[in-house]
């Protein structure tokens, strides 16, 4: 717990330096969302395809029936997304941003460290394969649920062709035909990607700082939200894996990786959309500090 404790701490710092150099004048909103652009576009896609860059690759074996269980954990949490909002105190426009932070938590943030701190570091392996529908699904869902107007969403069809959907297509083809990249080819990838995490954290604590402190612990609706997103619907999601005795080690990873706060994508999209960059900051920045005990919690509970 003491580890879960402090990985969880280590990242909200960063969270809070990017507070700090907002409230300095050293990032602002014309930064932050230019930041995110490069986020989205350049090292995200990295990321993603350093994960399948190292010097052994995935057993091929495991990936379809890890894909499963994670392609039905995003059918439960997208259709939760869906349905949810409509019974929480908000009104339709905003119906959109509270659907994409039920549905999408910070896995690629979050969830690694915390689950090699649970689970052991061989476990990031079932962790990458069970998030990879996540990956594909929220730069098409989650742009959808932004991006929508006044309680409706529109489809860009874009999405399925851009950088990090194109990176993920390639991670894919790199597993399946088991192509080792060399070192002067993965190298960049990889220092790419690691810029993912620090630059995303920093642009949430910028974006935090745009709020005053007060509303950040006053709005019903996001406490509704956090105990839906951290608690309720991972507690749903073992239940469903238990009835359909999934391998209790996968089914107790797949309901961790479901418990994390607010992907942090969320608000790098919505600064991308200019929608709702307030009410995302709110829940990100919410369910990240309550994260702090409610997932050491759930573990003890597993």
């Amino acid at each position: 717990m003491d580890a879960i404790v402090t990985q969880m701490i280590i990242l909200f710092i960063l969270v809070i330096v990017g507070y700090y150099l907002s409230k300095k004048k050293m990032m602002d909103a014309d930064f932050d969302r230019k930041l995110s652009r490069v986020v989205i576009n350049v090292t995200c896609p990295s990321l993603i395809l350093s994960s399948v860059m190292g010097d052994t690759l995935p057993d091929k074996e495991l990936i379809l029936p890890l894909l499963v269980v994670g392609f039905f954990t995003y059918v439960i949490l997208i259709g939760a997304g869906f349905l949810l909002p409509r019974y929480l105190p908000v009104k339709p426009s905003e119906r959109g941003i509270y659907s994409f932070m039920l549905a999408f938590g910070n896995v690629g943030f979050i969830g690694y460290p915390i689950v090699a701190s649970i689970f052991g570091a061989s476990a990031v392996f079932y962790a990458s394969i069970l998030n990879f529908p996540s990956t594909l699904l929220i730069f098409v869902f989650g742009t959808l649920f932004i991006s929508g107007g006044e309680g409706k969403m529109r489809f860009d069809w874009s999405t399925l062709y851009c950088p990090p959907m194109i990176a993920s297509y390639l991670s894919i083809l790199i597993v399946v035909t088991g192509w080792v990249p060399p070192r002067v080819i993965s190298t960049p990838f990889i220092l790419l990607g690691n810029v993912t995490v620090p630059a995303a954290l920093l642009i949430i604590g910028s974006s935090i700082a745009q709020v005053p402190i007060r509303r950040m612990f006053g709005n019903v609706a996001i406490y509704l939200m956090s105990a839906l997103r951290l608690i309720l619907i991972p507690l749903v999601i073992l239940y469903l894996s238990r009835l359909c005795q999934v391998d209790e080690a996968i089914a107790n990873i797949n309901v961790v990786l479901a418990a994390m706060p607010v992907a942090s994508y969320g608000t790098l999209f919505c600064i991308q959309y200019q929608r709702g960059e307030i009410i995302m900051a709110e829940g990100t920045f919410l369910t990240t500090l309550l994260s702090v005990l409610s997932i050491p919690l759930l573990t003890a509970f597993l």
